[in-house]
Formats: structure tokens, C-alpha cells, sequence
């Protein structure tokens, strides 16, 4: 791909999605882990994690890139991505989507920051370079702009996610655009599936991301489902017992 390419301007605003749709916990995070912090420690633990959280993705960054290019290792991340889009898909659990314990030091804080991010940044890195392929440029500026909306936008990006369930299902179609397109593209399968079916690269990325978006939605339905009947038996449960009638 080059700048003159329509791949190219594809695979940027593929990557500007991803870093919108998968970047918005991250700000959530580093607010909940610096809670506790007195006033003047909070923005510096708020800066020293972003300094971490930065310096994680770039390693992260560059063994994707580099792992990717491995055969067989392309197929494992498509599975991974497909797995992930289904999960994004998914309602958030009842108590809450965030599990991070508030540091009471400057240290603690840190830490916890880090350790999240390195969690929640795999499939943020794995999607950019899925949808980078082999053009450094695309994978710089991914993880460049991942930065801007960790810290000034991801409070927008979930209120706009909670208010339009649209923007996950598109997000979640993406990843499995993406997976689909890492499947038929692995050095290990490529030139096997292109000369059998010149059509894959179009038609793999399509049923990847009819995939996600079916399956996704029919186990948040499933979910959905369990958890009224839940709360129906235990409002059922709640109830006083009626006296009996009078005869």
C-alpha cells in the first residue's frame, strides 16, 4: 500500500474505528486507579501511567507486527479478533464493567495502570496491525491516535456507544471484516486460497463480519434472557406471602 492507494485510505479509517470502538475504556480506567491520589499526586499519576501505558503499546505493537508475519500466526489472531467482537457485542455485566482497585500511592496508582492497559490494549494493538498489514506508517499512526483518545475523548466515545448501539455493531462488524481478512491472508494459506478462490479476500472479511454480528448478538439476546428471568424469580422470591382468605 502507498498514499495513492485506496487500500491505504481504507485501512486508515478502518484503524481510526478500531481506536474509537476499542480505545474508550482505557481513560475510564486511569481515572479509577488514581481516585484515591491526593489532588497534586493524581495528575501525576495520571501522566506517569499514560507514559507506561504508551511505552506497553509500542512493544506490544512490535511484536504483532512482527508475529503477524509468521505462518499460522495470522489464522490464531483472526480468531482471537473474532473472538473479541463477539465479546464487544456483548451486554455489560451487572456489576459493572470495570474491576480496578483505586491505588493509595503514586506508585500503586501506576502500576495499576499499566497492568490494566496491558490487558485491554492486546486487542487494540492486534486490530491495528490486522488492519495495517505490512505498512509501518498505518501501525505509527494508530498507535498515535489511540493517545488523543484515551485522554480527551473516551468519555464521549461510551456516551456516544451507550446512546447509539449502533457504533459497537459497527465496531464489532469491523473486527470481523478484519479477522476475515487475516484468515485468507496468512503466508501459510495465501497463495493455496487465492488461486483456488481469487474472490476470498472480499468474500472471507464479508462472512467474518456477518459472523461476529450474528453470533454476537444471539448470545447477548441469550444473556439478556437469562438475566430477566433472574430477576423475575427473584422479585418472585422477594414477595411477602399473601394471608390466606377468609372463608
Amino acid at each position: 500500500m502507498d498514499f495513492t492507494s485506496p487500500q491505504f485510505w481504507i485501512a486508515l479509517l478502518q484503524i481510526v474505528a478500531i481506536d474509537i470502538v476499542l480505545g474508550g475504556d482505557n481513560a475510564v480506567v486511569i481515572g479509577l486507579a488514581c481516585r484515591r491520589l491526593p489532588e497534586r499526586e493524581r495528575k501525576l499519576g495520571i501522566l506517569w501511567g499514560m507514559a507506561g501505558a504508551i511505552g506497553l503499546r509500542v512493544i506490544l505493537i512490535f511484536f504483532a507486527v512482527n508475529l503477524l508475519q509468521v505462518p499460522f500466526l495470522k489464522i490464531v489472531g483472526a480468531f482471537l479478533l473474532f473472538w473479541i467482537g463477539i465479546k464487544l457485542l456483548q451486554p455489560e455485566p451487572d456489576e459493572g464493567g470495570h474491576h480496578i482497585e483505586a491505588g493509595t500511592t503514586l506508585f500503586g496508582a501506576v502500576k495499576t495502570i499499566i497492568i490494566a492497559d496491558a490487558v485491554m490494549s492486546l486487542d487494540n494493538v492486534i486490530a491495528i496491525a490486522g488492519a495495517a498489514g505490512d505498512h509501518l506508517v498505518l501501525v505509527i499512526f494508530g498507535l498515535l491516535l489511540s493517545i488523543p483518545i484515551i485522554l480527551l475523548g473516551s468519555q464521549l466515545v461510551i456516551k456516544l456507544m451507550d446512546r447509539f448501539p449502533v457504533v459497537v455493531i459497527a465496531g464489532g462488524a469491523l473486527l470481523g471484516w478484519i479477522a476475515g481478512g487475516m484468515l485468507v491472508s496468512d503466508v501459510a494459506v495465501h497463495d493455496t486460497v487465492m488461486r483456488a478462490f481469487p474472490l476470498a479476500k472480499w468474500v472471507a472479511p464479508a462472512i467474518g463480519a456477518v459472523l461476529v454480528v450474528a453470533t454476537g448478538k444471539a448470545l447477548a439476546g441469550r444473556t439478556q434472557a437469562q438475566r430477566a428471568a433472574a430477576m423475575e424469580d427473584l422479585a418472585r422470591d422477594s414477595r411477602p406471602d399473601e394471608p390466606p382468605h377468609a372463608s
